[in-house]
């Protein structure tokens, strides 16, 4: 049994700063002195994000070394097929260990084993003794030592939450039934990335069947006659002791001579001089001044040990144990639904300096879906909800109560991703005017490298576990239920939170704009962009949908023809698009490459990398790869942008996402117009498809701004309105 408040954290170094270094590698960190930061920078992250959000009282780094394993004494090939470690990840372990090292956390390696050796062992023997152990990682193998008091904890992509792995969890993912089982399919399956052999041929599929019916490796060989296919028996029986050796090498070693010290893994309190002497020399100043001002919030410097932020001995204070949920933290929570209610709030509201306001709607696209109600927050612990009918009349003659508050310049207005709740709100003739302040585009500008989600940045700042949604209306998917169908009182909780929580984090955000230095770029860059960008995005662009049919009908024929010329010059027919029949022909028959690259799933790599090596070799390749462009220029822009047209405009409406990049540009989605291809003759024939207005403006609303008006003429490329404004005539 698991005792409260012990817990471990044991983190796989190498798996998070791989992890990390691709992730931000993208859009390197360089210092001035040429270093590139990134895997430092991403791992700095993940670790700062467990001590801040999951406050472990016990905290440790696994590290491989340099010398030969176990495993390679056995199989003299493992991990032979890997690539060597990039330059910048080699430079910057040093400076990562000085990091972990700052933050007072052992770093644990012991020679002739690996990581997932050291952080196994420590897992099982820390068990024992009571504590709840996360292994941190994203390396599929950890399964297998999953129990109910060890969990992985997988860290999330940009933009999610880490995902908690438990017996339930790992069993649903394998399809197994214990955990322990893991190893079998990893023996069945093999690991490309370890150079794991496996059985050729068995996949992920296969090798969850058989352990099915067999339970385990060793089963499955004593019991190879059994099997039905007899090509799949006639493997097993080949290959059997190749899967032995397989399940061997997949075995996380549990007995590796280390001992789990209770004291020497304890979280406390970091040396603070050692820390700002990195922060100086790789650079990092936002990430040092995040630390330091959580450290100084919570008294850790003056003292020896942690006594806040980072949890020590003794019986720590109960805010940093777990966080606070809406049953514990104080609040007045209104349901506003009635005429004289409405009226109120509107009396309440129009007396404030500033409101925050958040929409509750049936969807994500914010030009197509429909206002389900609208809170609102004027000071924190109190908040409003004011629910809307699905019809849309009676919606707008409540929404409407609002438009003299929304529309005052006065009154500052406040929330969490405006862009979404202003294109919303405009479908119900409401105009958003007032200084705005919109806390994911601030923590954007304070910690472009983190995640901005509400959820995120109430724990981090707040130590706030708000209501989610899921649990309101289930996970993604066909059976998730529409915000229409919630209990209204459960909907009032969930909407209120969400705009009180929201103006408390414009509390907790807006000093760090100044400490960060970047509150001239909120105020005079970001912010009126938002309004740009919702006007944008509400106008959307024509396409000439009969123009790409007929595209799309020229592309069918080029299609057909490559594909015939790569049948002739292959000498057979095949799926081009099936990568496995693809290797086989170019590789196996006709030889291109005396050691084809292999995939996970032991197949041939046909990736275009490795296509474009091969290029002299035949001219099927080139006729591969001009196929590939051909079938996806047509699936993925000229087949899709016609479905993508809103049916209430008729126009397609991307979403332009301020804040993503972490250097600062834009991009969009749904569709991404970015990666239209625009060198091509081709690409070129779908941006004719893009038809420029040249209707007058009529239908855009009167409180755009001449600037707004101007970008959109831009965009647009709108010859009548650019000379317009060349003119000096306003629009």
């Amino acid at each position: 049994m698991s005792q409260e408040g012990k817990k471990l954290f044991l983190l796989d170094a190498m798996a998070l700063i791989y992890r990390a270094y691709y992730a931000l590698n993208r859009n390197p960190r360089i210092t001035s002195k040429g270093l590139n930061t990134s895997a430092i920078l991403g791992f700095a992250n993940a670790l700062y994000d467990v001590i801040r959000n999951e406050k472990p009282s016990h905290i440790g780094v696994a590290f491989d070394t340099h010398a030969p394993t176990v495993r390679h004494e056995d199989f003299t090939a493992y991990k032979a097929n890997r690539e060597a470690m990039p330059e910048d990840i080699a430079a910057a372990i040093p400076y990562i260990i000085q990091l972990i090292r700052g933050f007072n956390i052992p770093v644990l390696a012991v020679d002739g084993y690996e990581a997932d050796d050291v952080i196994g062992t420590l897992a099982k023997q820390a068990e024992k003794k009571g504590f709840t152990v996360y292994m941190m990682t994203p390396d599929k193998d950890f399964g297998q030592l999953v129990s109910d008091n060890i969990l992985q904890y997988k860290p999330g992509k940009p933009g999610e939450d880490p995902v908690i792995m438990g017996v339930k969890e790992v069993c649903d993912k394998f399809g197994v039934k214990r955990p322990d089982q893991v190893i079998d399919m990893l023996g069945l399956w093999g690991d490309a990335s370890d150079n794991i052999p496996g059985i050729p041929g068995v996949g992920e599929v296969i090798a969850r069947n058989l352990l099915k019916d067999f339970d385990n490796v060793e089963n499955l060989i004593e019991n190879a006659e059994k099997i039905d296919k007899a090509g799949l028996r006639e493997k097993v029986k080949t290959f059997g002791q190749q899967a032995l050796m397989s399940k061997q090498l997949a075995t996380i070693i549990l007995d590796v001579p280390i001992a789990f010290e209770e004291d020497a893994l304890k979280l406390t309190a970091p040396d603070i001089t050692a820390l700002k002497t990195l922060f100086e020399e790789i650079e990092f100043r936002t990430f040092a001044k995040r630390v330091f001002s959580d450290l100084e919030k919570s008294d850790v410097i003056s003292g020896p040990r942690a006594t806040d932020l980072f949890a020590a001995a003794g019986e720590p204070p109960e805010t940093t144990t777990s966080l606070r949920t809406i049953s514990q933290a104080p609040h007045q929570y209104h349901l506003t639904d009635t005429p004289e209610k409405i009226k109120a709030l509107v009396a309440h509201l129009s007396q404030s300096q500033m409101f925050c306001f958040d929409t509750e709607t049936t969807g994500l696209d914010a030009n197509n879906v429909e206002l389900v109600g609208m809170s609102f927050a004027t000071e924190p612990g109190e908040a409003w909800f004011v629910p809307v009918p699905e019809q849309y009349s009676k919606a707008l003659e409540i929404v409407k109560e609002f438009a003299g508050v929304f529309a005052d310049e006065t009154i500052g207005k406040t929330g969490q991703n405006m862009k979404y709740d202003i294109s919303v709100l405009k479908w119900y003739e409401i105009t958003v005017n007032g200084t705005l302040f919109d806390t994911m585009i601030a923590h954007y500008l304070i910690e472009p490298d983190m995640r901005h989600n509400m959820d995120f940045l109430a724990r981090t700042y707040l130590n706030y576990e708000p209501v989610s949604i899921e649990s309101l209306i289930g996970k993604k998917g066909k059976n998730q239920l529409s915000m229409r169908s919630v209990d209204p009182e459960k909907l009032k909780e969930y909407a209120c939170e969400d705009a009180d929580i929201t103006l408390q984090l414009r509390i907790a955000l807006e000093p760090q704009l100044a400490d960060t230095d970047t509150r001239a770029l909120f105020d005079e860059i970001e912010m009126p962009l938002v309004k740009v960008l919702a006007a944008m995005e509400a106008e959307g662009v024509k396409i000439d949908s009969g123009n790409l049919n007929q595209f799309s009908e020229q592309l069918e024929k080029e299609i057909a023809e490559v594909e015939k010329e790569i049948f002739r010059l292959a000498g057979e027919e095949f799926n081009i698009a099936s990568p496995k029949q693809l290797g086989e022909v170019i590789f196996d028959k006709m030889q291109l490459s005396d050691n084809p690259k292999q995939t996970k799933t032991k197949q041939h790599s046909t990736s275009e990398d490795v296509l474009q090596k091969l290029i002299n070799k035949h001219p099927i390749v080139q006729q591969i790869l001009d196929y590939r462009s051909l079938t996806k220029l047509k699936s993925t822009y000229v087949d899709t942008l016609p479905l993508l047209v809103n049916p209430r405009t008729g126009r397609i409406h991307t979403s332009y996402n301020q804040a993503v990049a972490s250097t600062g540009r834009l991009s969009s989605n749904n569709p991404n117009l970015q990666n239209i291809p625009i060198r091509t003759e081709r690409g070129r024939e779908i941006r004719k498809a893009f038809v420029p207005r040249n209707d007058k403006f009529v239908l855009l609303s009167a409180d755009y701004s001449q600037i707004e008006l101007r970008l959109i003429a831009h965009i647009s490329g709108d010859e009548a309105m650019q000379e317009a404004f060349r003119h000096g005539i306003d629009i």
